[in-house]
C-alpha cells in the first residue's frame, strides 16, 4: 500500500500482517481524494483519522494538504502500526495518535482544533458510524459544518440525524458516502 499524491506520493506504509484491519485500496483512496479536492475541503483541513487501522487516509490527507491529523483507534495492534508510518513520512510533528473508542471518546482538549474532515471506516455491517458522529459531536470534536467522509459495505445505509449525505459511490464492494454536520 502506497500513499497515492501529495508531498508523500509514493511513498510504501507498513500494512497488517493479518486480516485484521481491512485498508482502504489504493483505487478508492484515490477517488476519495479526488472528490475531497474538487470539493475544496482539503486544503489546511483538520482531520479524524477514526477507526485508523494503518493511518492511510489521514496520511494521505496530510500528504495532499490538511495540517493535522488524530488518528484513533481501540486496537492496540493499529495504534503501533499507525504510529510507525506516521514516523516513517516524519509526520509527527501534525498529528496525534491516541488509542481509543471514538464511540466513547473524551472531550477534545483546547490544546487541539476541531476537526473539519472526519474519515469514518469502522468494521463493516455494524451499525458504528451513528454512534460515532453522535460522541464525535457531543465531545466538541467536530467544527461547524465538518465534512464527512465514511467507507462500508456497498449494501450498508448510513441514518444520523447529525448529517446531510451529499453524495454515495459504490466501487465493487464498498460504498463511499459523504455528508456535512448539520447547523
Amino acid at each position: 500500500m502506497r500513499i497515492v499524491g501529495g508531498k508523500h506520493r509514493s511513498r510504501k506504509l507498513e500494512t497488517p500482517k493479518n486480516d485484521a484491519v481491512r485498508p482502504t485500496s489504493d483505487k478508492v483512496r484515490l477517488a476519495v481524494f479526488n472528490m475531497l479536492h474538487s470539493r475544496g475541503v482539503l486544503q489546511d483541513a483538520v482531520v479524524i483519522d477514526a477507526f485508523c487501522g494503518t493511518g492511510a487516509l489521514g496520511l494521505e490527507a496530510l500528504s495532499q494538504g490538511a495540517k493535522f491529523c488524530t488518528f484513533f483507534d481501540k486496537s492496540k495492534d493499529s495504534v503501533a502500526l499507525c504510529k510507525s508510518n506516521v514516523m516513517a513520512l516524519k509526520e509527527e510533528e501534525s498529528t496525534q495518535v491516541i488509542f481509543q473508542d471514538v464511540t466513547k471518546i473524551k472531550d477534545r482538549p483546547d490544546n487541539i482544533e476541531a476537526a473539519t474532515l472526519v474519515f469514518l471506516d469502522p468494521p463493516y455491517n455494524k451499525n458504528i458510524i451513528p454512534p460515532s458522529i453522535h460522541a464525535l459531536h457531543e465531545s466538541g470534536w467536530l467544527a461547524q459544518d465538518c465534512f464527512f467522509v465514511m467507507e462500508t459495505d456497498k449494501a450498508e445505509s448510513i441514518d444520523c440525524p447529525l448529517i446531510t449525505i451529499t453524495d454515495e459511490k459504490i466501487y465493487g464492494d464498498t460504498k463511499i458516502t459523504l455528508g456535512v454536520l448539520k447547523a
